[in-house]
């Protein structure tokens, strides 16, 4: 199996603290291609709209119950 090199210096003498830096931003770029934006959530998918309201309460509770708020 043929082993290529990464990163190839063609021309130019840089320091290995050059390199690094050349090999941490390239590593970075590469990475940051995988990352996917995530996409906003649908209301109807979130599950505090299925949780109960608060029950009314006071005088004439029982009539406000089955009001839409």
């Amino acid at each position: 199996m043929a082993h290529f090199p990464y990163l190839e210096v063609t021309r130019g003498n840089p320091t290995p603290e050059e390199l690094a830096a050349l090999v941490a931003v390239l590593a970075w770029l590469e990475d940051a291609d995988d990352t996917v934006p995530e996409t906003p959530r649908s209301a109807w998918s979130d599950g505090a709209r299925t949780a109960r309201r608060p029950l009314p309460s006071g005088r004439d509770a029982w009539r406000t119950s089955g009001w839409v708020s």
